[in-house]
């Protein structure tokens, strides 16, 4: 089994984001996990033009780091998303790299992996983006477990330490998740819905994206 760890903080070896992210991969391995870490913010991605090549060839444009760090993620049972609270969202860095992921959501190319997402923040917020970066998980296919945020406030450090034993406790739980393959009702139904609003747009778009309708054709999800 493996699991992939992201961090979005581009504050390095400093990121108290890194400490969960970190600590969820630590769990996960104490469970027999095989885990790697990524760290965005050291990979030369560039911006999402909105070319739309994607749709059309499954391939980008842009030549950088993105390529490799999303084979890293196809080829992973369960990845883990942290970002600090930037302005009431996830970092730059962090955005960046999910804006060029449009094509694996219309293709819903996380189908079958699970997720989990951290948060930092300074004074609040860290719940919202847990809940932003799970929703960009699920919105791409995947289950989610939970997640952990934290609001370091004036004694970080007293903050962080029980919520990377919370982050590691949340690794194990994603690994459980991965071997029961256990499923979500409301989840379920979410996936269910996505999956005919992405059918029906790749349908209606199929002369102009045969990327993604190939695709399609090829997971049996369509037969025309």
């Amino acid at each position: 089994m493996k699991i992939l760890g992201i961090n979005g903080s581009p504050r390095g070896s400093k990121s108290q984001t890194l400490r969960l992210v970190r600590a969820v991969l630590d769990g996960a391995r104490s469970v027999g996990a095989d885990v790697e870490f990524m760290d965005v913010c050291k990979l030369e991605i560039e911006y999402c033009n909105g070319c739309m090549t994607c749709y059309e060839q499954g391939e980008c444009v842009n030549i950088d780091d993105f390529l490799e760090l999303y084979e890293k993620m196809l080829a992973s049972d369960g990845i883990v998303l942290g970002s600090p609270n930037y302005v009431n969202s996830v970092t730059a860095q962090t955005k960046t790299m999910l804006d060029r992921m449009s094509d694996a959501i219309h293709c819903q190319m996380f189908i079958g992996k699970y997720g989990c997402a951290v948060a930092t923040a300074g004074g609040s917020g860290a719940d919202e983006v847990v809940a932003y970066l799970n929703g960009v998980l699920q919105t791409l296919g995947a289950n989610t477990v939970g997640g952990v945020g934290v609001v370091l406030g004036e004694d970080p450090e007293a903050m962080i330490v029980p919520a990377e034993e919370r982050a590691y406790e949340l690794g194990k739980q994603l690994v459980r998740a991965i071997e029961n393959k256990e499923t979500y009702p409301e989840q379920e139904r979410f996936h269910a819905e996505m999956l005919e609003r992405m059918r029906a747009l790749v349908m209606a778009n199929k002369d102009r994206w045969p990327h993604q309708y190939e695709h399609w054709k090829a997971t049996g999800r369509i037969s025309e």
